[in-house]
Parts: structure tokens; sequence; C-alpha cells
């Protein structure tokens, strides 16, 4: 692909390859995600060099405590940000629910690629092969590292016990395999589907996203990576960004979001939820979002660390709206209580 951005230069000389470094986690999920980027990057810029930076993060290192009971916002992101930061990396792939609405100044998403699989898996003790949820004993346990899906699953299963459950997808699935501490575990589906496991999965019952983060100033590393926006993804991730950020929403509230492009019109449900699943708030809205337009303005389309030139400013734009609107829909209705007294019980517990 040819363009403004000059992938060769000139050293000592002679031209050699430009080495683009991108920096991810050592879990083997991040590094197939990390991998499958390279490879468009590779297909799209065959003369660029790409070199991957694997490294630990405060996420991976503390493995006993729940998500939500650390204390630190960028738990699976700030070592990888701090590299970019002091140029060791250029590029840093991440999902992008790991991703804080607020980014660190001086950063932006130059690319959020499109999503697979959007659901959650159930994925059974093979003692428990072939049951479902709903069939399985009263009391059995299990497993999610996840809020949002605790409050979720124990609305729809009161007689089913959730506990948390921590590490990578190889850890969590040892944990479930070699002991009985689990009847089942709830993963990504989309990161089961990437590992090669989707044998693992009983029953599906939110989404998954690519997130490629640079440095701000960089622009020809935002041209390059820029091509892999999916435009659709693009709006439906702002649009729920906007919807978090408005409620202030992260690892210690339940909080639920589905979003969906049909034809022009962006559909948006929103749900929060108290920490017993007992309490919740629901809505849905649409907007207008008319991705084919070109972007109208020169300037650059920034919203909640999102950098999409291609996309339409004003798709764009109707999409962070449709998230706030939302957000201050369920706030008005008493949500802001709900998620005070979810934050106050998860730091009591």
């Amino acid at each position: 692909m040819e363009g403004p951005f000059k992938y060769i230069r000139e050293g000592n000389g002679r031209k050699v390859s430009r080495v683009i470094r991108m920096g991810t986690r050592k879990s083997q999920l991040a590094r197939i995600q990390t991998d499958s980027v390279a490879g468009r990057l590779k297909e799209l810029y065959p003369d660029v060099n790409l070199e991957i930076v694997a490294m630990s993060t405060v996420g991976d290192e503390i493995l006993d405590t729940a998500l939500s009971k650390i204390g630190e916002k960028s738990l699976f992101t700030k070592e990888l940000e701090n590299a970019l930061e002091r140029n060791e990396v250029d590029i840093v792939v991440h999902s992008l629910k790991d991703l804080p609405t607020s980014l660190p100044p001086g950063f932006t998403i130059g690319a959020i690629l499109q999503r697979e699989n959007p659901h959650d898996a159930v994925v059974l003790h093979p003692k428990n092969a072939g049951l479902i949820l709903d069939s399985l004993p009263e009391k059995s346990v299990i497993g999610t590292s996840s809020l949002r899906r605790a409050a979720q699953l124990k609305k729809r299963f009161p007689q089913l016990e959730f506990e948390n459950i921590r590490g990578n997808l190889n850890t969590r699935l040892k944990k479930l395999d070699e002991k009985d501490d689990y009847a089942a575990i709830i993963l990504a589906a989309a990161g089961l589907k990437r590992m090669g496991w989707e044998s693992r999965i009983s029953q599906v019952s939110c989404s998954k996203s690519l997130a490629v983060e640079i440095r701000a100033q960089d622009k020809d590393i935002l041209e390059m990576v820029s091509v892999l926006h999916h435009p659709d993804t693009v709006l439906r991730c702002i649009s729920e960004r906007a919807f978090l950020k408005e409620l202030e929403g992260g690892c210690s509230v339940p909080v639920a979001v589905h979003t969906e492009v049909k034809g022009s019109m962006l559909y948006f449900t929103g749900a929060v939820y108290s920490l017993d699943g007992a309490d919740c708030l629901k809505d849905t809205m649409q907007t207008v979002v008319e991705i084919d337009k070109v972007n109208e303005s020169a300037q650059e389309c920034v919203l909640v660390g999102v950098t999409a030139n291609n996309v339409s400013s004003s798709a764009l734009e109707a999409a962070e709206k449709l998230g706030m609107d939302l957000a201050n829909a369920l706030l008005n209705r008493g949500a802001k209580d709900i998620l005070t007294t979810a934050r106050q019980l998860n730091d009591a517990q």
C-alpha cells in the first residue's frame, strides 16, 4: 500500500526496512491477538519490519484478588502504555474492554478491528458434560472475573452461586478441569475461538474488540493503523465508551451494553445492575449514523480516546451522543443510586 508515510528509510547509505515495535501482554491469547493484527499490517505494508515486545502487567501478576478490588484503573494496560511513552514500542494491541474510557495524555486509539463472536460462553467442568446452566444442581458454583456477568446471571439463575476466578484463559480452564471448585466458568466466546477452543463452549449465554493504541503525535503510525478500522465497530465502541464514561462505569460496577448497526441506524441497549442482580435499570435508544459519508472536517475527530479519520465525523458524534443520552436517561431513573450501592458493597466485601 502506497501513501505519504514512508515505510522505507535510508540508513548508512542503504535502504532498510523500518522497524515497528508492537507491545503486548505475555499471555497466549494476547499474543494470538497481537499476531493477528501484525498479520493484517504485514499484508498491507510488506516492507515494514514488525517486532513483537511482550511484557507482564499488574493484572497478570495479581491473580488472587478480584479485578474489582485491586483499585488500579489500568490493570492490563499501564505497563504497556509506559513502554509506549518511553518509545520502547510504537503500537500496543489491547482488548478494548481493558482500556479506560479516558486515556492518558498523548495516547489515542488509532484502530478498532471488527468484532468476533459478541457473546459470553459457558464452559463446563468435565463431570457436567451435556448440562446447561439451567440443569446444573442447585448451589453449583460458577466462576467469573466480571461483576457484570455475575449480576446478569444471578438474576436469571438465582439457584446458582457465583465466585471470582482469575488468570488467563489457560489458567482458568486448568482451575476448572483439575479441581472441583467450579461447576462451570464464564468466558468470552471470542477468546476461546481465537485460541482454537470452540469445542469447550457448552452454552452461549459481551462483545470483545481489539484496539490498537499509539502515541497521538505519531501521525505516520496513525495513518498506517487507521486502515484497520472497522467503521460499524468503531461507531458501536464509541457509543459504548461514551455510555460507560458518563456512568463512570468500570470493573467495580455491573454495567452491560449491547449495540448493533442496521443500515443507517445504530441501536444501543444499556443496563445497570445491583451486585445481586435483583435491581436492574435497562433502556434502548437509537440514532441515525451515515457511515458512508466521508469525514467532512479536515481536523482529526477524537472521541472518548478514539481517532477515526476515515469515518464520518457526524456519524462519530451521533454515536457518542447516543451513548451519553442513554446513560443520562438511566441516571435520571435512579441508576446513580444502584451504582453507588454496588461500589460500596463491593468495597466492603
